[in-house]
């Protein structure tokens, strides 16, 4: 549901990754864009975060934007958090950089209402991704949407 209501014009690290030419450029986009990911803190890649289906690790929740404290505990709900996700894989952390440079702008209910499956597709990220990649980033989704 990319409408008008939830405007799906690419930002800067989806159209940086869109814009790209050819196979090497699309990668070095990618490669540059995983460097933009807001990391989540080792401390928090835990059981609770993991996310599964994926072939490579993926660790996906949720940290106070000041980077001062994490969101270890549900009691702190008034400190604005921001998502952040990390992942061995390069491409795999370009392709989080994308979806969560969009997610963050986002409320929890709009990410909930929003198609990330479209801004993939419309910001060309789509041939980034193998077969097992997709089943990776399906979950990734399913989580987004969930947090």
């Amino acid at each position: 549901m990319c409408s008008s209501q939830f405007p799906s014009d690419p930002l800067p690290i989806a159209q940086s990754v869109a814009s790209a030419k050819g196979w090497d450029g699309a990668t070095r986009a990618m490669m540059l864009a995983a460097k933009q990911l807001p990391i989540l803190p080792e401390a928090l890649r835990t059981a609770q975060h993991y996310v599964p289906g994926c072939d490579s690790d993926v660790w996906l929740g949720e940290v106070a934007s000041d980077a001062s404290a994490s969101m270890q505990e549900e009691t702190h709900t008034n400190i604005p958090t921001t998502l952040a996700a990390y992942s061995p894989s390069k491409i795999i952390r370009g392709v989080l950089a994308v979806l969560l440079e969009k997610a963050n702008q986002l409320s929890a209910e709009q990410r909930r209402a929003f198609d990330f499956h479209q801004y993939l597709r419309e910001n060309n990220l789509e041939r980034h991704l193998s077969q097992s990649r997709a089943n990776g980033i399906n979950a990734v989704l399913a989580r987004l949407s969930a947090l």
